[in-house]
């Protein structure tokens, strides 16, 4: 009946759109559900205007200096350092390999995600709420009903720290597998953020000692195929709006970069992962490093598309955040005014996925 009715509302007299999201939303079968009831076009809901469709797909630029850099980890750190700052410094991207992560916990965290959204609707319909009290939320789109268009893919939420969701809360095809990769991630981030902080030019520890380690957040994203991708997107562009986020994706492409006002594609790479910068580091390095918008595009082929992405945070909600003091001098005065996490997360979660807005919000 959903699809009936949904499918009916394409019709421009019909369509109301916040009925249809409701009616969406209150359903609880997500879009592979859609799918899976028969679905052959995608609903008017998910139609985004003419004017902000992806259009028509072209490849990769080819000029290497618009290619998302990948860093070897097991380089000399010097080299890993200042790869990494060139990299974090333009792109706000890049792909890391030798990084410590073994392949068959890449492909087990990876097959696990896959394996809950395939799971029946039913089953997938427990979990699913807007609100993440218990820590885990199975939904589509954390913006649906503040956005003016939905995107076509569903997402597996959890809180993994600084309190770590109730094992029992964390479905079991899953639970395992999540807490051997939040394991995993962590002691990597760890390393990560040393690199950040040397290619800063403090110390070591310095970003780890603002607890950006401590507030993590997983989303494992199912892009399911879509049958009118330049209608819609899998996830619209926007910046992250933590420290670091950190990513590993299946070999089905459809992650996008903003470099220079062109779209850049970030090819899937065996084993690697994918390290973005968040709004909230750009600020704290002064400028130094770039949170740059990203996006998905619907996916076109059978294959679902799968990643799972950790967003990396300080826990402190009530600490002000501004440019580190290090990094301010008459030459470099700070650029944005102190702030606190609790209010940045706050106007974060109002607005939906448009791009960035919020380092702008505030610049000094």
């Amino acid at each position: 009946m959903l699809v009936t009715t949904m499918v009916n509302s394409n019709a421009e007299v019909e369509y109301d759109r916040p009925k249809e999201v409701k009616a969406f939303d209150d359903s609880k079968i997500g879009v592979k559900g859609l799918l899976d009831s028969g679905l052959t076009s995608i609903p008017r809901i998910f139609h985004h205007p003419p004017e902000c469709r992806p259009g028509p797909r072209p490849s990769t630029r080819c000029d290497p200096s618009h290619a998302v850099p990948v860093v070897d980890l097991s380089a000399p750190r010097s080299v890993a350092v200042d790869q990494v700052r060139r990299a974090t410094s333009t792109v706000g991207f890049f792909q890391i390999t030798n990084h410590g992560i073994p392949d068959d916990v890449i492909s087990r965290t990876i097959s696990a995600a896959k394996a809950f959204h395939e799971q029946p609707t039913a089953v997938k319909a427990a979990h699913y709420r807007r609100e993440v009290g218990t820590g885990v939320a199975f939904s589509t789109n954390v913006d649906l009903f503040q956005s003016k268009a939905a995107s076509w893919r569903d997402t597996l939420q959890m809180r993994l720290g600084p309190i770590a969701p109730n094992p029992g809360d964390v479905p079991e095809v899953v639970r395992s597998e999540v807490f051997d990769w939040d394991r995993e991630v962590k002691c990597l981030t760890e390393n990560l953020l040393g690199l950040l902080s040397e290619g800063l030019g403090v110390e070591r520890e310095r970003l780890k000692g603002l607890s950006c380690l401590e507030s993590r957040t997983m989303v494992a994203h199912y892009y399911p195929y879509c049958p009118d991708p330049d209608l819609t997107y899998g996830l619209t562009s926007h910046t992250d709006p933590g420290v670091v986020t950190v990513l590993v994706q299946n070999q089905v492409s459809g992650l996008q970069v903003k470099f220079d006002e062109e779209w850049v594609d970030v090819k899937p790479v065996p084993g690697a992962l994918v390290i973005n910068i968040g709004d909230i580091l750009q600020i704290i390095s002064n400028d130094e490093y770039k949170s740059v918008e990203h996006r998905v595009l619907a996916n076109p082929l059978p294959e679902p598309r799968v990643s799972i992405a950790v967003f990396f945070n300080s826990s402190d909600r009530e600490r002000l955040y501004g440019p580190l003091p290090e990094l301010i001098s008459p030459e470099k005065p700070a650029q944005y005014r102190e702030f606190s996490l609790g209010d940045y997360m706050q106007r974060f979660f109002k607005k939906e996925l448009d791009g960035k807005t919020l380092t702008n919000y505030y610049k000094a």
